[in-house]
């Protein structure tokens, strides 16, 4: 990308994805929308603060079935939730453990009810409370005309599909980090550690303009790693070790997620075998990408390449998932998962194969769905295995 995306979005992003909701709302039957994670907030009102790593407060947010989403927060918040589109912020004195701010929640809940008297919380799949398990079943409590539903499936099926505004985010950040996996190759060595090489990455980074990495897993062995999410540790890499680095570094909220594999010095022919099929694979999960597909016939296309080239297995679960403002979204290739692929939807292609015993590979690239099928948002890896030191 030529030039740095501009941060934050116009209102009239919000307002787009506000109209969407109601419209699916109507649908579903909801009077509101009750979101309590940081992601659903911020997908609403663009509030966007590292407060939310303090665990001690709640913070709510309500999409009516009409206009613009009322903010239940507690008052440290106030400034900057009012400096969001929202009009209606309503605060508490936080923190109140008795009440903090349940009160307020059910009151502003209670006047959102109308002919339907339901209410819709992500309660399914990758979702999470984050409110007192208590205060919940207060709530429903002190809400007897209400009924509390799950509206997972609805706030997947919008923020599956991003704007081009978001599109633009996650292409910047991933070429960032393309960039500094190209650095890391021509400067590793024989002898570094893991943690060592993870460190120098996360710098080069945050000096190439990305905001943070929260993730970033390393493993490194003799021909091949056998775990991919414990590391990094202090192990040096030794000549004939291959080394995985998976990161997923973030720009103005949104994530990239993708590895690179490395050989320190020479690599077997297994070794190089191994990730040749990975290579094609992905180049066959690819293909697969276009509007209509399923993310199962990404995982069959992948399966097929690697079984064809010796995989004994894959303990990963599945074969890739959504990105944007989580590290990792629905959907999921499985073999199961029949979400149809829509252009706008972000997705990671990440075959993976043990190849020897106890010893497995992982490759992972990022794509966009477009009208005319599938594009690179991370600049492509090496056909080959590269080697390093």
């Amino acid at each position: 990308m030529s030039s740095t995306p501009q941060r934050g979005f116009p209102e009239q992003e919000f307002a787009t994805r506000t109209a969407n909701a109601q419209r699916m709302m109507a649908t579903a039957k909801l009077d509101a929308l009750l979101f309590t994670t940081e992601p659903n907030v911020r997908y609403f009102s663009g509030f966007f603060s590292q407060f939310w790593h303090s665990p001690t407060r709640p913070w709510y947010l309500i999409v009516p079935a009409a206009g613009k989403p009322v903010a239940v927060i507690p008052g440290i918040g106030e400034v900057g939730m009012h400096s969001t589109w929202l009009e209606d912020v309503r605060t508490w004195p936080a923190p109140q453990p008795e009440d903090d701010g349940l009160s307020l929640l059910t009151e502003a809940l209670r006047e959102q009810l109308g002919k339907h008297k339901r209410i819709g919380m992500t309660l399914g799949h990758h979702s999470q409370l984050r409110m007192p398990a208590a205060h919940f079943a207060q709530l429903q409590y002190d809400l007897p005309q209400a009924e509390i539903v799950d509206c997972t499936t609805l706030i997947t099926d919008l923020r599956n599909v991003k704007s081009a505004l978001e599109v633009a985010k996650i292409e910047h950040v991933c070429h960032l980090t393309s960039d500094a996996f190209g650095a890391l190759a021509n400067s590793a060595q024989i002898g570094s550690s893991e943690r060592a090489l993870c460190r120098g990455m996360r710098l080069d980074l945050l000096q190439r303009g990305a905001d943070e990495t929260p993730f970033m897993v390393a493993a490194s062995g003799q021909d091949g790693y056998s775990d991919i999410i414990m590391g990094p540790s202090d192990k040096n890499c030794e000549a004939g070790d291959i080394l995985i680095i998976d990161t997923g570094t973030t720009f103005d909220g949104y994530f990239c997620d993708f590895d690179r594999n490395f050989a320190f010095g020479h690599a077997s022919d297994v070794a190089k075998r191994a990730y040749e099929v990975l290579f094609a694979a992905t180049e066959a999960g690819f293909a697969a990408a276009r509007p209509g597909a399923s993310c199962a016939d990404l995982f069959h296309a992948m399966h097929k390449v690697l079984a064809d080239g010796g995989s004994l297995g894959n303990n990963v679960g599945r074969m890739g998932h959504g990105l944007g403002m989580q590290l990792t979204e629905g959907p999921s290739n499985t073999p199961d998962d029949q979400t149809v692929l829509k252009p706008g939807m972000v997705m990671t292609l990440e075959p993976g194969m043990e190849y020897a015993a106890g010893k497995q590979m992982v490759h992972e690239e990022n794509i966009v769905i477009t009208e005319d099928g599938a594009r690179w948002l991370s600049k492509r890896a090496a056909p080959q295995l590269p080697i390093v030191g």
